[in-house]
């Protein structure tokens, strides 16, 4: 059987992650070849004057996004140097470290609730447009 060597988990750590680091685990060959990411997206204050990002809040967002991933990759054994926490688009942003990295595999929950995004979340279907490696996507 073959294995991807450089796969890129994409987790919601406020989610059930654990299903989807399971699965990719179960697919590569050690934590190694494994890279995980969580995108946080801005939060934006639309002023008359323009945009503002929320500080203090967003700020302290962005820390516990850090940490609760460091967790993760402690937990599996993923190397913490192979952990992403960019703050952005989440498609956008799994679609650029996926390239940076050259990722052969992405593996991510799809939260399919209702409506055309029945079968794939909104994310999900927005990282398998313009992706250049296969995508996994695990039903959570």
């Amino acid at each position: 059987m073959s294995y991807y060597s450089n796969i890129l988990v994409a987790v919601d750590i406020f989610a059930q992650s654990n299903v989807v680091i399971e699965k990719a685990l179960n697919i590569a060959k050690s934590p190694k070849n494994l890279s995980i990411i969580y995108v946080t997206v801005p939060m934006v204050n639309y002023q008359p004057f323009g945009m503002a990002y929320e500080g203090d809040f967003f700020n302290d967002l962005c820390l516990q996004s850090k940490e609760k991933l460091k967790e993760i990759a402690q937990t599996y054994a993923i190397p913490t140097a192979q952990i992403y926490s960019p703050v952005g688009n989440p498609a956008d942003e799994i679609h650029t470290i996926a390239q940076d990295i050259n990722a052969d595999l992405i593996v991510m929950g799809t939260h399919g609730r209702s409506g055309l995004k029945l079968l794939l979340g909104s994310t999900a279907n927005g990282v398998l447009h313009g992706v250049k490696c296969d995508v996994l996507a695990v039903k959570v």
